[in-house]
Order: structure tokens, then C-alpha cells, then sequence
């Protein structure tokens, strides 16, 4: 099982570093779906429920990253109105100063690690490159601050998982992590009918993300290049983790070698042949759940999934039980100068919840545990893969 300091060891620039394919120039519009992919761009309407305020504080947050999918700026913190943009950072002064004119903010740092000695911020989004999140994210929670983090919470270092549990549990902040499929219209029914009793317990679950990425999107210091698909599963492992609150508990995993250049021999700093794995796992209700991730399907890319339970199923938005009475399954309403935004409408939801849960002083949705719960998952199964499919233990977070 990877450690720490075995994962750092493969982020070595080499000949796949920056140069190569690292940092490309900086667009002035959002990415298209050659980038986030066909569910990345999707949006939906806005909830019919009218928002009430909860709070007339703002909160100042801190943004830091804005890299090739943009998403320092992505999930509207700067039009929520319980939120002044306090300061941005990006490592590059262009990208940084693009942010800074799109956030509508004035104050800019050149690092996250500077941002985060402005004791005027309450709170940090970090949007960086996924091998620093966890990093970053607890550089942040030492300083006394909130954080909001893109996916996965770790990148491939269980070490890194526990270190970041145990800065969260010592600095008593706030943590969630921006999955996206976790408000999926789809998703957020499937846990309101669970919740309400819907479904029973779940017998077989099912999540996939398909990324068709024949060349590899541009990454800082090409950390996308090769990379173990399953050590970003959290768009899949949402529709167990995000639906039923479980976890799961062990995994065969399959992977199947690819044509694509990056994952022939050599070819990649993780020696990562697997451009598709797929893994069964073990939940902690006692039922499966089948999960993967694929950057060589050529199709232009979903972000779903399905449950079935003992007492009902539900596939897309229908639902088939014994429950005959739904719930409410629309999603919260949002701040009128809040969009929904891309990943089917999430965006703005996710960001709306980071901010009530620090106002309500409450658990978010996607908080520490369930985040951890969703990534740590992948990096076990990808192991794995490697192991020709041995069933293998998954660290359990509770």
C-alpha cells in the first residue's frame, strides 16, 4: 500500500514535467468539455425554492488555485453574499491576476503558503493540483482557518489521509471537499428516498466516471500524465458514500492496460499501466458495490450512477419501491446571485453548503470523513489492480 514518502517519490518533473505538458496559457473563457469533460460543463436549473438568508455575516474566504479547469472561480464564492473574497493566490502572476479580476478582489499572494499568514481570512478554498491538496489543506487547518477543497481529499498516500483526519479533528475548522456528484439531482434524491427509508439497506450500488482523455489535459507539473485512474473515484464512489453515509470496507480491483502512449512502459512516473480500473467492494451495510473509472472509453464522458436496495432501486431520477409517499428530493434553494454551475448543476450548491455549515457551525455534507471514505478507497483498489485483483482491506474513517 503506497506510503507518503513512496508517492512523492514519482512526482519528479523528468522529461513529463512543466515544460511538456505542465502549464498551458491562460484561457479568458471557462474550459469546454475537452477539459472537464461532457458531465464537467453540464448545468441544470435553478431550485424553485426561494432562499432566505440564515445569516447577514459575510465570511472571508481566500481562493488559491486557478489552473487549467479554472476552479478558483468556478463555484461562485464570489457572488454568494454571505462571502467577501478576501485574497487569491496562483503560483503564476497572470493566472493570479486573472483571478483576482474575475473573484472581484483586490488583495492577491504569490502562494497558498503566504495567503494563509493573512489572519483576516476565515476561510480557504483550495483549488490546487491534487497531489498538494492534502498538503495545502492542512497548512491551512494549522493556521486556525476553515477549507474547502477540489477532489480527491489525498492523491495516492494513505499516510496523507490520516495526517489530514487528524489536523481537521486537532483544529476543531470545518472541512469539506467539492464533490461534485454529491449534488447531482440524481444523487441528492437517491439520499433523501435512502434517508427516508426508500430503499433499505443497500444491496448493490454502482458509480462510474468516464473521462476519455486520449491526450492528457495539461496539469501542473503533469501530474494528470498516467496518473492510477481509481486515485480520482470520488465522481463514481459519491453515489454510495454521498447516498447511503457508509463506507466501504474491502476491494478486488481489475485494470486493464491501455494503448494510450502515457500508460505504455515507461511512459509515466506512477508505472502506471491502467488507464480503466474497475472495483468490487465490500460495504459496511454487508452489500457490493461496483465502482470505476475510465480515461480510455471512448465516449465523451458520464458522471453516474444507481442503487438498489431491499425495499426499492432507483436509476437516474426513477425511483421503484415500496416507499409511496417522496420526500422533498429538489435541492436546497440557492442565493439568487448564485448559479448552479457546471458538474449538473453543483457548483453552486457545494459552495452555498461549505459557507451555511460555517455560519450554522454544523457538519457539511461532504465533510471529513465522507471524503476521506470516498478517496482512500480508490488508492486501495488501484493496489489492487496491480495485485491482479486480490481482495484487500480499506482503512476505515468513522
Amino acid at each position: 500500500m503506497p506510503s507518503r514518502r513512496s508517492f512523492l517519490g514519482t512526482l519528479g518533473v523528468g522529461s513529463l514535467g512543466v515544460s511538456a505538458l505542465g502549464r498551458p496559457a491562460l484561457a479568458q473563457q471557462a474550459p469546454g468539455a475537452e477539459i472537464l469533460g461532457a458531465e464537467g460543463v453540464k448545468t441544470s436549473e435553478r431550485p424553485k425554492k426561494v432562499w432566505e438568508p440564515i445569516s447577514d455575516r459575510k465570511i472571508r474566504v481566500g481562493i488559491v488555485g486557478y489552473g487549467v479547469c479554472k476552479f478558483g472561480a468556478a463555484f461562485g464564492f464570489q457572488d454568494h453574499p454571505n462571502v467577501e473574497v478576501a485574497a487569491v493566490s496562483d503560483l503564476f502572476p497572470d493566472r493570479c491576476a486573472e483571478l483576482a479580476k474575475v473573484t472581484r478582489c483586490e488583495k492577491t499572494y504569490p502562494s497558498l503558503e503566504e495567503l494563509v499568514k493573512d489572519d483576516s481570512i476565515e476561510a480557504v478554498f483550495v483549488a490546487t493540483d491534487a497531489p498538494s491538496h492534502a498538503r495545502h489543506c492542512i497548512d491551512v487547518l494549522n493556521h486556525g482557518k476553515h477549507v474547502a477543497c477540489a477532489v480527491p481529499a489525498v492523491y495516492g498516500s494513505i499516510d496523507d489521509a490520516h495526517e489530514l483526519y487528524e489536523a481537521v479533528k486537532r483544529s476543531g475548522k470545518t472541512y469539506m471537499m467539492f464533490e461534485t456528484s454529491a449534488y447531482h439531482d440524481a444523487c441528492h434524491a437517491m439520499r433523501q428516498i435512502y434517508q427516508a427509508g426508500g430503499f433499505g439497506k443497500l444491496v448493490y450500488s454502482e458509480g462510474e466516471y468516464y473521462h476519455y482523455s486520449p491526450t492528457p489535459i495539461p496539469s501542473y507539473r503533469g501530474w494528470r500524465v498516467g496518473s492510477p485512474p481509481l486515485w480520482y473515484p470520488t465522481h463514481a464512489t459519491a453515489y454510495y458514500v454521498a447516498v447511503a453515509g457508509g463506507t466501504f470496507t474491502e476491494v478486488s480491483c481489475m485494470g486493464m492496460p491501455s494503448d494510450l502512449e502515457t500508460y505504455l512502459p515507461g511512459n509515466n512516473t506512477y508505472n502506471n499501466p491502467f488507464a480503466t480500473e474497475i472495483g468490487l467492494f465490500r460495504t459496511s451495510e454487508g452489500g457490493m458495490a461496483r465502482m470505476g473509472m475510465s480515461k480510455d472509453t471512448h465516449v465523451p464522458g458520464s458522471e453516474t450512477g444507481r442503487v438498489y436496495g431491499q425495499k426499492g432501486y432507483m436509476v437516474g431520477m426513477n425511483y421503484r419501491g415500496e416507499l409511496t409517499e417522496l420526500p422533498d428530493l429538489e435541492r436546497p434553494p440557492l442565493p439568487p446571485q448564485v448559479r448552479p454551475g457546471g458538474h449538473g448543476g453543483s457548483h453552486g450548491h457545494l459552495s452555498n453548503e461549505f459557507i451555511n455549515a460555517i455560519l450554522q457551525e454544523r457538519k457539511p455534507l461532504v465533510d471529513i470523513i465522507s471524503s476521506l471514505n470516498m478517496t482512500v478507497c480508490g488508492i486501495v483498489a488501484h493496489e489492487s489492480a496491480l495485485k491482479d485483483g486480490e481482495t484487500l482491506k480499506i482503512p476505515q474513517f468513522a
